[in-house]
Parts: structure tokens; sequence; C-alpha cells
């Protein structure tokens, strides 16, 4: 393992003690790991947009993308493997973190959640999907009410 990777795992294993505003990015990751975890399918193609959004996100902070990058699979490991969490309770958790911390309902962006969206898979997983993206939406609609 090299030391930028080693560096890298470090910090993301240690996010609550070394990165700044670590709560945002796990927000973030959270979000990302609803839309990841609710494909059933191979998840290799879902980590390369991932990567991306991270690198447009977090532009000037090489750490801070590889963070959520290793965060983001953290969730969906988890979910994945039924170890104390399912999208129903992650989605719960977005919600109560959502009203708790107004701002990071700001951290939203429909644009990189759509990126997630598979066309070509299930059935179930593109309902799923589809009420995800909806739950998000209702999510940004509600905070804007609430500052009118």
């Amino acid at each position: 393992m090299s030391f930028k990777r080693t560096k890298s795992f470090f910090i993301s294993f240690f996010r609550g003690l070394f990165l700044y505003h670590h709560t945002s990015l796990e927000y973030r990751a959270k979000l990302f790991a609803a839309m990841i975890a609710s494909n059933t399918g191979d998840n290799s193609c879902e980590y390369e947009i991932l990567k991306k959004i991270a690198k447009e996100i977090y532009e000037d902070d090489e750490y801070r993308e590889d963070a959520l990058v290793h965060t983001t699979k953290e969730y969906v490991d988890k979910i994945v493997k039924n170890n104390s969490l399912d999208i129903d309770h992650l989605l719960l958790d977005i919600d109560k973190e959502g009203k708790i911390n107004k701002r990071f309902i700001e951290k939203i962006n429909m644009q990189h959640l759509r990126n997630f969206y598979c066309a070509d898979s299930s059935e179930d997983t593109s309902i799923l999907q589809t009420r995800i993206l909806e739950f998000f939406e209702n999510q940004m609609k509600t905070k804007i009410l609430k500052t009118i």
C-alpha cells in the first residue's frame, strides 16, 4: 500500500479528528450511499461516478476527496452486508440530520445524485431510486418553504 493510500485511509478512518467539517462530508456520503446501495447490481461504475463527483466538490483537497469516497463505501457496505443499516434507516438518519443542521440541505445536489440513476437496472431498482430522488427533492423544497 502506498504512502498516499495509507494516509488517505488513516484520515478517512479518523475523519472526526482530522477533517474540518467531517459531519458535512458524512452527510454527503450518506446521500451518495443511498443512491449507490439502491442498485443491487455491480456498483463499480457508480464508484467511478462518485470519484468524479468528489473531485468536482473538493477539487483542491485530494484527501477530502478520498475520505468522501471511502466513507460512502463504508455506508454502502453496511447496507449491502446488512450490518446494522438499511436504506430506510439511512434515509431517516439523513432526514434527522437535515432537520438538525439546516445548512446540510444545501449539500444536496440533485444533478450529482441523478448521475447514479441506473436506467438499465431492474424495475424495482428504478422505482427505489426514483423514490429516493423524490425524497431528496422534498427535503430541499421543505427547507425553501421554511425560509420564505
